[in-house]
This record gives C-alpha cells, sequence and structure tokens, in this order.
C-alpha cells in the first residue's frame, strides 16, 4: 500500500505524522512511503535520513495526495488541502469535527474515509492516541499559564510556586483525565496550591492517594466551580468527551468575577472549549483579554515542542499504521469493520458522518459504520 505523508502547514506546527523508524517498519513489510520534502524539519529530521529509510521524497502536497491510498497526518486538512483528498482516500489524523463545521462538510463533499486518532478506542475504553499528546498538552498548559501570568504579558505579576512569607498561585484544574492529571503533577510540582476537579468520584479517590498533599481534589458541580474560579489565578480547561464537544463549564458572567490579570488555558479548544469566552488562537499570538481575564487558546499546543511530541505521538500511531496498510486497500473498507479499534475512529466514511455525536452537534444525517461501510 502507499503511505502519504504531507508537510504539516497548521501555524506552527512543527510535528510530523512518522519518523524514519517507522519509515523503514513498514518499507520492510512490503508498502511504499512517500513523504513531502521538508516534513520532518520541523522535528529536526533531514529529508536524507527518510531516504536511508527507504522513503521516496517528493515535493509537492498535491503529489502526495494524488499518489497515496492512506495519507497520515498529525493535524486535520487545512482548507489549502480539501482540494487534494479524493473520494475513498483514508486520512488518519487528528480531526476535532465537532468544533468545525466547515471541516466537516469539506470532509463529507471529499467522499473520503477520516479516522480520527482523538476516536481510536482499545478494548479497554482508552483513547491511546490522544493520550500522549495529552500528556504533552497538560505540561504546557502550566508553562503557558505561567508566563501569562507574568505582568508584562498582562497577567497578575504572579509567581506560581510563591516564596517564603508570600502564598503560591491558586490553580483550578477543570478535568481529572490525562491533561488534568499531567496540570497537576506539573503545577504541584513548581509549589502552587491546586484544585483537581472532576465528576468521576473514583478517579478522584485514586488521584488524592497519588498526588502531592498540594493537590487537592473536589467533585464539580455549579457551586463548587463557581466558587473555585473566583478565587483562581490560573485555570486549567481540561475536559474531553469522545467526539463531541465539549460543554461549557465556565461562562462568560463567572470569568467576569475573576481576579484582574488571571489566566484561563483551555487545552479543550480544538473540541469547542470549556469556557465560554474561549477562541481558538496561534502559538505566534497565543493569548487575548476578556474582561480583564487572560485568554490562551492555541488548539496545537504540543506542536511547538516536536522533538518531544512527534516521538510521543509516532509510537501510539505507528502500529495502527501498519494494521491498516496490512489491510490492502482493495479489501480494507470491509476489514475496517473487523477491527474495533480502527472502527472506532472512522468519523466520517464517503459521504457519511459515521459517529453520532458530530451529526448531532452540527443536525446532520447519522449513519451506523456497521451499514455504511461495505
Amino acid at each position: 500500500m502507499v503511505i502519504g505523508v504531507p508537510r504539516e502547514i497548521k501555524e506552527c506546527e512543527y510535528r510530523v505524522a512518522i519518523v524514519p523508524a517507522g519509515v523503514k517498519q513498514l518499507v520492510s513489510a512490503g508498502h511504499q512511503v512517500l513523504l513531502e520534502s521538508g516534513a520532518g524539519d520541523g522535528t529536526m529530521i533531514d529529508d536524507s535520513a527518510y531516504i536511508a529509510a527507504g522513503a521516496e521524497i517528493v515535493q509537492t502536497p498535491e503529489e502526495i495526495f494524488q499518489r497515496s491510498e492512506i495519507v497520515v497526518k498529525v493535524k486535520e486538512p487545512q482548507p489549502s488541502e480539501y482540494s487534494f483528498i479524493r473520494p475513498k482516500q483514508i486520512i488518519f489524523g487528528y480531526f476535532h469535527f465537532a468544533a468545525s463545521r466547515e471541516l466537516t462538510e469539506a470532509m463529507l463533499k471529499t467522499g473520503c474515509i477520516c479516522l480520527a486518532y482523538e476516536t481510536i478506542q482499545n478494548a479497554n475504553g482508552a483513547t491511546p492516541l490522544l493520550t500522549p499528546m495529552s500528556e504533552v498538552a497538560g505540561r504546557m498548559s502550566i508553562q503557558a499559564g505561567m508566563q501569562s501570568l507574568e505582568r508584562p504579558e498582562g497577567g497578575r505579576g504572579i509567581l506560581l510556586a510563591g516564596v517564603p512569607g508570600v502564598t503560591p498561585a491558586q490553580v483550578v484544574i477543570l478535568g481529572a483525565g490525562t491533561v488534568g492529571t499531567n496540570a497537576a503533577i506539573l503545577a504541584a510540582g513548581l509549589g502552587a496550591s491546586v484544585t483537581l476537579m472532576d465528576v468521576n468520584m473514583e478517579r478522584l479517590r485514586y488521584l488524592d492517594h497519588i498526588l502531592p498533599k498540594n493537590v487537592v481534589t473536589l467533585f464539580s458541580n455549579a457551586q463548587n466551580i463557581q466558587t473555585k474560579i473566583s478565587e483562581a489565578d490560573l485555570v486549567i480547561g481540561a475536559i474531553y468527551l469522545r467526539g463531541a464537544k465539549t460543554p461549557v463549564l465556565v461562562t462568560k458572567n463567572l470569568i467576569s468575577s475573576m481576579k484582574h490579570g488571571a489566566v484561563v488555558v483551555d487545552v479543550a479548544v480544538d473540541q469547542g472549549g470549556c469556557i465560554e469566552t474561549i477562541q481558538p488562537t496561534t502559538h505566534k499570538n497565543p493569548t487575548y483579554s476578556v474582561d480583564g481575564v487572560i485568554h490562551y487558546g492555541v488548539s496545537n499546543m504540543p506542536g511547538i515542542v516536536p522533538c518531544t511530541s512527534t516521538y510521543a505521538l509516532t509510537n501510539e500511531t505507528l502500529p495502527y499504521i501498519l494494521k491498516l496498510a496490512d489491510l490492502e486497500l482493495g479489501r480494507a473498507i470491509r476489514a475496517i469493520l473487523e477491527n474495533p479499534d480502527i472502527l472506532s475512529g472512522v468519523n466520517i466514511f464517503e459521504g457519511n458522518i459515521t459517529l453520532r455525536a458530530i451529526a448531532d452537534e452540527f443536525g446532520l444525517s447519522y449513519a451506523s459504520p456497521e451499514t455504511t461501510i461495505h
């Protein structure tokens, strides 16, 4: 099978969807890998390393899409790439459809097959291709929050850790999944006073045992959120519902009750965000202010630490790429049904939405994978 890897073109996205070791495995298994020239530059991987592993280097994204049966990406296709995508072509990457009707409709029109990293589930119900980037983003959210709290950035001018005789920052984390837990670990390690909130009491009990004592777990309800948000110096949004738009937990009115110069970092912005006033931003212009509260809404946070995040991601994605490639395109469509992990990643199939949460979000028709894939 022919696997194509285009260069990522989203602003400040330096990751690449495959590394030379992955190319070598695919080529050894009898597949052909096409890589757009310079695709690995952001991760400090030269074309020569890919050539040595057996990849063919091509010069344009058009050729990648034209010749490939599977196109492997990191971030969702950008508007300039829409016209390159062919019917029945498999596009494998992060999509986060629920946050963008434009992207959803564009992919429906192409007739392609969209396999989303973020919705693939294993037998245990975990999302293995979301986990590594959630780990990175959770830790980065604290880094970003620390910097945004500095006075030149518009923040309160408060040191997260405090110093002897001065209290540390109050950090509130909404969601105790992978993002929230990693944010709590880093914030606690820096000495902040951390409140970690979730509705899953079993999860909170577990984290209460393993996290440092400067992390307090708290059940997430409207009253507790209101109280803690108004006290916070830094709020981390870490909510994820598989394939669905993130519910709003922090309203505009609640933002207006926060301290002047407080900071909110919404890691869930690529799924719509759990903070009502959040909007997607970029690494070049990451923040803006609403009612004196600094908002950080970068939707591809791990993209600027590619020498960590590319390898963390491709460690998890390569086994799935190998599975897809080994299906052989002639029978891959039917074989997707036979692989529950891969089936769970099918969001759009040849003009049909096959993940109900996306259809419900936009009021569009839903088609079950079992009746659509044939």
